[in-house]
């Protein structure tokens, strides 16, 4: 993936650039173009449950573990022994930073007679609490969760934006990085309708549900004074905190190496290096490859092949499948001397196993990618591809598959993907044109005995067989064989 912006800074109109800092959510920089704005102020709004003090909590737990910057939390919601007791599961030890004086905590519970001066309502309480807090640890970030809550018992509208603008105004000019949450409005993006307007960065989070069916996304409305990603993003909340895929930021930067790769089964590999250069045979590394077919036509068996000739390569693949579970994947393969076990368990396989209509496209376009972001895998299968057409209408389908393939060839992996349908039917999601190699498999019954066939499609950049092929699957694996002769172009 490429950033949005190359560097950590934005420059100005006058010369002076404006300084950033990491969010510490993985995908977030690169959409805001190097970080969130430092000594300014970040508005996260969304509704309940929308991710909002996770998000805010990461930020302050990747400046005090990798920017040595300590913070302040300031709990207007949850004390913070819940805070300590939520986070855990997500590996952040909020009392051991509170110890090393990397983070202090504080819950400030509201009402009228701890923020009320002189019959007036007034934020000088808070300040002081705020300003020991910044000192007791120096911090340079800071977070105020949920200001809704600060300013619920606020009846007169003239004072609540008067005394927002200045509590934003004290954080800038104490140039403390600082994110404040709030409730989504009803008419306005947040509850009081002026947050927004007097942040530096506004950052959306949002949940919809889609045929029963949830969608986390994020967006960032505005970012003054830098070029940010203006599109809705997926993010996921797994047991690592929060991830956002910007995956619209990709381009055609892919590397394209004339390095051959073997297909995992030699008479296709024979196929796709006829009339070609001597010892050039398979496909070409990090390149895309369809096959295509029926039901039953072996799909799944060339898939897997491929996989165990990249593991025993000692390459790292990722196996993702929507029919099958590992185990019955391993069983089934292991009949036609395939066997995974051993890949798996020298951890150069990793099998993923997903029923399809689990979640959203946008989930599982989002987990999928974020585990080729981490995982770095040499070779992708995603067997059938054209499962996740049964997550959304025909057009999310498209623009996800699209997006899914661009993002695993830009991530320099050698892909395999599957997909139901004879003839031009495997082009019903528009991936062909993506593709480097498409090669199709078919059943063709007769009277008496079924015949499987196999021919190439296209394969770019290389020589290639225009026979169609005779194959069989049995205990000793995939053979291919003519079946007529024919010329090779």
């Amino acid at each position: 993936m490429r950033a949005l912006d190359e560097s950590s800074t934005a420059e100005g109109p006058d010369g002076q650039r404006l300084k950033k800092v990491a969010s510490g959510i993985g995908g977030l920089d690169e959409i805001c173009g190097g970080g969130l704005p430092a000594g300014r102020t970040t508005l996260v709004i969304g509704g309940p449950g929308a991710g909002k003090t996770l998000l805010a909590t990461a930020f302050l737990v990747q400046g005090a573990r990798k920017d040595d910057e300590p913070g302040v939390l300031v709990s207007f919601d949850e004390a913070g022994s819940d805070l300590e007791i939520n986070t855990s599961s997500l590996g952040w030890d909020l009392v051991d930073l509170q110890q090393r004086k990397l983070l202090a905590v504080e819950h400030v519970q509201v009402d009228r007679q701890q923020i009320v001066e002189a019959g007036e309502y007034d934020l000088e309480g808070l300040f002081i609490r705020l300003a020991y807090a910044v000192d007791s640890v120096k911090a340079r970030r800071v977070v105020l969760d949920s200001i809704d809550t600060l300013f619920a018992n606020v009846p007169n509208e003239a004072v609540l934006r008067a005394e927002l603008r200045r509590l934003f105004s004290w954080l800038k000019d104490h140039g403390l990085s600082a994110i404040v949450t709030s409730e989504r409005g009803g008419a306005s993006l947040s509850r009081h309708g002026v947050e927004e307007y007097v942040s530096d960065c506004v950052i959306l989070l949002d949940s919809r549900v889609y045929d029963e069916i949830a969608t986390r996304r994020l967006r960032v409305v505005k970012y003054r004074g830098s070029a940010h990603g203006g599109n809705e993003y997926p993010f996921l909340i797994e047991e690592t905190g929060i991830t956002v895929l910007p995956v619209t930021s990709l381009g055609l930067v892919h590397m394209a190496p004339d390095r051959r790769v073997s297909s995992g089964n030699a008479g296709l590999d024979a196929m796709l290096s006829a009339n070609g250069p001597e010892g050039a045979s398979g496909l070409f590394q990090k390149s895309s490859v369809l096959i295509s077919g029926g039901p039953g036509a072996g799909k799944t068996s060339f898939a897997a092949q491929f996989a165990a000739a990249a593991c025993a390569r000692g390459e790292k693949c990722l196996y993702f499948t929507f029919e099958e579970s590992q185990s019955q994947l391993v069983r089934n393969m292991r009949s036609i001397a395939t066997d995974l076990a051993p890949h798996i368990e020298a951890g150069l396989l990793e099998v993923h196993a997903v029923r399809p209509t689990l979640r959203g496209l946008e989930a599982h376009l989002a987990s999928m990618l974020h585990l080729v972001n981490t995982t770095k895998p040499d070779a992708v299968v995603i067997d059938p591809l054209s499962a996740l057409g049964a997550s959304g209408t025909l057009i999310q389908s498209r623009m996800m598959v699209l997006r899914l393939i661009d993002y695993i060839k830009s991530a320099g992996a050698t892909a395999l993907y599957t997909m139901v349908g004879q003839g031009d039917q495997s082009v019903a999601l528009d991936v062909s044109t993506l593709m480097d190699t498409w090669i199709a498999v078919e059943n063709v019954r007769r009277e008496d005995d079924l015949e499987r066939r196999i021919h190439v499609v296209k394969s770019r950049g290389m020589p290639h067989s225009a026979d169609v092929r005779e194959f069989t699957i049995g205990r000793h694996g995939l053979a291919i064989r003519k079946r007529a002769q024919r010329h090779d172009r």
